[in-house]
């Protein structure tokens, strides 16, 4: 299994498409921060706006997508004359439609969505991603043509708002996801898109085999570099360095098993690279912030409590 793909499993990735926006000029949209275990996304089918993350500022133009792996609160502002206004929302089956107070033709379509992660994995991920990622149309036309497919895709689905329309949005959602993945390259570093083939080569190792014993000159050697140079081109372009990614990577994998499986904590360490049950137990909660066993009893009362 590929590594994007094998990470989007072990987040427990879900999605849904929240809200379809044709917003006029002079308009504001606030959006309000996010759950813990949510990662806020926007597509731009047409038109230009911005959107404010924090100090950041988007120019968004057709095709661009944002991911705010962050959750944090953000705004979306179109221009034109006049004191901005607010919006109006109408539910829908699928999802709600918005547009600006006291009509006027729409200046952009914009989808406005999120995914839920599990609190293991998928907020590891996360939480190892920039607070906002930019995927601007126009990068490389490999990009381009996923999201002008996506963005059709989207906008013919949302058209037509019939049975199985929230579904199909929540799976072309994903693939969305999967995209930006695998493609953000920018001002911050996205470990997930790493470009390098032998950094590529490491990174995906690690992860389909955490408990091997993996070495910096091991992981040197399979990348085919110099120790010095794998150190280097690691760092430039996962943004970790080699023992921080091992951690996280190792991590992740255990709280995969933790949720999925009744193997002993101590069973799950060794699986993981760990041959000391105090030093996993240390890495998972500096990870984490709890211990190993608390972690399993609060994904068997998430569960219980979800199927209530």
């Amino acid at each position: 299994m590929d590594t994007i793909s094998r990470l989007l499993r072990m987040a427990q990735l879900g999605a849904t498409l929240e809200k379809h926006c044709l917003l006029g000029a002079a308009t504001r949209m606030d959006i309000a921060r996010y759950g813990e275990l949510e990662v806020p996304f926007h597509v731009l089918l047409d038109g230009e706006c911005r959107l404010y993350v924090g100090r950041e500022v988007f120019e968004l133009r057709s095709g661009d997508v944002v991911l705010i792996p962050s959750g944090a609160a953000h705004r979306v502002v179109t221009a034109g004359p006049g004191r901005p206004r607010g919006i109006v929302e109408t539910d829908g089956d699928a999802f709600a439609t918005t547009r600006s107070e006291r009509g006027g033709d729409p200046v952009i379509d914009l989808f406005c969505g999120h995914y839920t992660v599990n609190a293991g994995a998928g907020a590891l991920l996360f939480r190892s991603l920039p607070g906002a990622i930019h995927v601007a149309f126009g990068q490389s036309a490999e990009t381009d043509e996923v999201l002008r497919a996506l963005s059709s895709l989207m906008r013919l689905e949302a058209s037509r708002e019939g049975s199985g329309t929230a579904a199909i949005l929540a799976a072309l959602c994903t693939v969305l996801l999967a995209m930006v993945l695998r493609t953000a390259r920018g001002a911050d570093v996205v470990w997930t898109a790493v470009t390098d083939p032998g950094i590529a080569d490491a990174v995906g190792s690690v992860l389909a085999e955490p408990g091997q014993d993996w070495t910096i000159e091991r992981l040197g050697r399979q990348a085919s570099m110099s120790r010095a140079t794998f150190l280097r081109r690691f760092v430039r372009e996962t943004g970790m360095t080699v023992g921080a990614f091992l951690a996280r990577a190792r991590v992740m994998a255990a709280a995969e098993l933790l949720t999925t499986t009744d193997a002993p904590v101590a069973t799950v360490a060794d699986r993981v690279g760990y041959r000391s049950e105090s030093a996993f137990g240390r890495a998972f909660r500096a990870e984490v912030g709890t211990t190993p066993g608390r972690f399993r009893r609060e994904a068997v009362l998430r569960r219980a409590s979800a199927a209530a």
